[in-house]
């Protein structure tokens, strides 16, 4: 059941992420941000009044509140990187560095003692997240990946499609691995804290990390306020983009309670293989061969991962 719930909640965070993206090229990323919280902390108040609940204790609370403040420093620091050009350098480092951090806490922190077949599978996904999530194209395409994700979002996307136009400065993309590092503990932290909810706290650790993460963007609301006047559509779009954000970490906090961390935040991290997938039948783009070998490398680790 739990490595079901982990690769459900993977799939819908692809998807959400796909969604993100689409609708960042036409609207501010911090538009898309701060709303996506708020309609996550509505959608996880819903359920953590249906969902069982036996005790809601305070220490699942601040756990769930720093995995909100993970969550949201994840987010800022990876748009940032995209809005400096630099798409294949920061999400392959985040994604990568975030599961192996995990990873390491699980096994030395907590005392988890994956199966030599888990072992394989967690070997096998860090090269595949890298090769998926674009890690290795060239510099140029790294920024006019990022400019075509946020070229209508203003400065950050004006800065990416020029800087597309040619190779991309080594302290660019020094700055970009930086921002991809600070993401990936963002990552580790959300994924860490979210875990050590006990069960009988139900789905309100969510909702603290929801209301955590937005105080924590709320600044930003200052600095863009302009930015904020959008049609309704916009908001609903970023609101329901948000609330998918949510229940994927609903669904990997019920796998975490029924599984070792080290294999289920794997099996959760995997969805950079979604948009992929998503792009390649929805808007028809090419896969190059390292994104087909990533994917294969995903399949394989899902394999592996499960039957450990």
């Amino acid at each position: 059941m739990a490595p079901l719930l982990a690769l459900a909640s993977a799939a819908l965070y692809g998807i959400v992420d796909f969604a993100g993206g689409l609708l960042s090229r036409r609207v501010h990323f911090a538009v898309v941000t701060l709303l996506g919280q708020v309609g996550g902390l509505l959608l996880a108040l819903v359920v953590a009044f249906v969902a069982p609940t036996s005790e809601v204790r305070l220490p699942d609370v601040l756990w769930g509140a720093l995995s909100g403040i993970g969550s949201g420093a994840a987010m800022t620091y990876l748009n940032r990187g995209l809005s400096r050009g630099s798409m294949s350098v920061v999400v392959p480092v985040s994604a990568v560095t975030g599961v192996a951090l995990s990873v390491l806490c699980g096994v030395f922190l907590l005392g988890d003692r994956p199966a030599a077949v888990a072992w394989l599978g967690i070997g096998v996904t860090l090269p595949a997240l890298w090769l998926v999530s674009g890690g290795g194209r060239g510099a140029a395409d790294s920024a006019a990946g990022a400019g075509a994700a946020t070229g209508s979002a203003g400065d950050g996307g004006d800065r990416a499609g020029a800087a597309g136009t040619g190779a991309a400065p080594s302290g660019l993309r020094t700055g970009a691995t930086l921002d991809g590092l600070l993401a990936s503990l963002g990552v580790a932290v959300q994924y860490l804290g979210l875990a050590q909810a006990g069960a009988g706290s139900g789905v309100w650790p969510v909702v603290a990390g929801r209301v955590a993460a937005v105080a924590l963007l709320l600044p930003g609301l200052w600095r863009h306020a302009g930015r904020f006047r959008q049609p309704p559509e916009v908001w609903g779009k970023a609101a329901a983009i948000g609330a998918g954000a949510a229940l994927a970490l609903i669904l990997y906090l019920w796998a975490a309670q029924r599984q070792m961390l080290s294999v289920v935040v794997v099996l959760a991290s995997l969805y950079p293989a979604v948009p992929t997938v998503l792009g390649l039948t929805a808007l028809h783009e090419r896969v190059n061969i390292r994104q087909t070998v990533g994917l294969v490398g995903a399949a394989l680790a899902i394999l592996l991962l499960t039957l450990g």
